[in-house]
């Protein structure tokens, strides 16, 4: 079995080895060069090359720290779909081969993607999800929020910004600990959780918001369920759910189901209380609990 990822575990300079993967970049990096001198690269994109080395497979690129933010995600999609199984393991490698010192290479990651959202291009990853987070700002009641499913955290710290109480949370204790670790440095300590959406440890009624911004994708539907109950048990005023309309589940970013209005006023009724559903880069249901 596969150790949980750690972003911030040791490495070598220019790169990183996980399991079967390798991922380097191409500047002087001489262990990976000499595995590739007399290889020709079996893919080849804007932004990546791949060699099969036997069982295991190296991914070689050359970004620089100003390109270093969550950009990566679409180009990693769009670009190295047939290798959506280690869509995790590629993106930190890429992103800890760009910058040497793990802390200081993710939070040039965090820096260049907190100021493309407050300044999104017209295309990629961040263009695509600024609407969708600056709909989400907008539809806080309250100045306490719990978002769940937080992944790297860029919504909360926009929060923390905003002048909001935000917890960050996500099943994933490397992400939280890689949040902590950053806000701090950024001097934007951010409260963290690690915790099923399903189970939250918090008390009744402890937060004014809870959001779940693009998280109910990955999770199947009973799962999906019991987290919106959580929500509303959590919540005192608002619960803010928004999803991807998609008409497959997207496999590199870990979909696992898709939804749509049907589904989500379905959700609405479920909840017992008064609910919107409307959309906007995507679906939303939004629940007023008091």
């Amino acid at each position: 079995m596969t150790a949980v990822l750690d972003p911030l575990a040791p490495g070598h300079r220019g790169w990183w080895e996980r399991g079967e993967l390798l991922v380097c970049h191409e500047d002087g990096v001489a262990v990976p060069n000499a595995l590739t001198a007399r290889l020709a690269p079996s893919h080849v994109t804007s932004h990546f090359r791949v060699y099969a080395l036997g069982r295991r497979t190296l991914v070689s690129h050359r970004y620089r720290g100003d390109e270093l933010d969550d950009d990566l995600a679409g180009h990693l999609a769009a670009e190295l779909d047939f290798l959506a199984g280690h869509f995790e393991d590629i993106f930190t490698g890429v992103v800890r081969t760009t910058v040497h010192d793990p802390l200081l290479a993710w939070t040039v990651f965090y820096a260049n993607t907190l100021a493309a959202l407050r300044r999104p291009a017209r295309s990629g990853a961040i263009a695509a999800f600024a609407p969708v987070h600056s709909r989400a700002l907008e539809l806080v009641r309250g100045r306490s929020v719990l978002d769940l499913g937080s992944c790297f955290g860029f919504l909360p710290l926009r929060m923390l910004a905003g002048g909001l109480r935000p917890i960050a949370s996500d099943v994933s204790a490397g992400t939280m600990g890689l949040l902590s670790r950053v806000a701090s440095w950024l001097g934007t300590p951010l409260p963290v959780l690690t915790c099923d959406a399903a189970a939250v440890p918090l008390a009744p009624k402890s937060v004014d918001t809870v959001t779940a911004i693009h998280l109910l994708e990955h999770l199947p539907a009973a799962h999906g369920l019991a987290a919106l109950r959580e929500m509303l048990r959590v919540a005192r005023r608002r619960v803010v759910v928004a999803v991807p309309f998609e008409a497959e589940p997207n496999p590199v970013f870990g979909h696992v189901r898709c939804f749509d209005f049907a589904a989500l006023r379905e959700w609405g009724r479920c909840s017992g209380v008064p609910f919107t559903v409307f959309e906007h880069h995507g679906g939303w249901l939004v629940l007023d609990v008091a």
